[in-house]
């Protein structure tokens, strides 16, 4: 029934920055491909450092864990901890 009412999808953004393997979850527009854009976001944030890998619609589980703020934390940033 909520899927009636939905207007965005939640995306998996995973990519390597300096090599090391980071994920985003965006939302965005129902029906738009967001491939480029978040290209284009991490060249403008971090230039060559940072290398797209993946841009996926995420699935069932991980939007859930998203939403929930459950999702698996990056221990090297200090706005990842749990308090």
């Amino acid at each position: 029934m909520t899927g009636l009412f939905r207007s965005s999808t939640t995306w998996v953004i995973d990519f390597r920055y300096e090599g090391r393997p980071r994920r985003w979850f965006k939302i965005f527009s129902q029906g738009i491909d967001p491939t480029e854009a978040v290209r284009e976001q991490l060249h403008a944030l971090y230039g060559g450092r940072a290398r797209l890998e993946a841009v996926r619609v995420a699935t069932v589980d991980e939007e859930t864990q998203f939403l929930r703020g459950e999702e698996a934390r990056n221990v090297y940033c200090p706005t990842g901890r749990r308090r």
